[in-house]
């Protein structure tokens, strides 16, 4: 199942792995791409674990950017 989240305050490369770092923590995510131009984050996981990378994503400083 493939989850996308546009994310506030991605700025560089560093942003990038602290957010990979982050969400593969939890051993139901498989992948994580995020693009850096485009606040994106895409996320390979085996279930529909959407509301708690959302929160985890908050934790680490990347709340989700409003209206999306």
């Amino acid at each position: 199942m493939n989850l996308t989240f546009d994310v506030q305050n991605i700025q560089c490369g560093g942003c990038a792995a602290s957010i990979r770092k982050g969400l593969t923590e939890d051993p139901r995510v498989q992948g994580v791409d995020v693009d850096v131009d485009q606040g994106r984050v895409s996320v390979e996981t085996s279930e529909d674990i959407r509301a708690e990378l959302l929160a985890r994503l908050e934790q680490l400083g990347f709340p989700e950017k409003s209206g999306a």
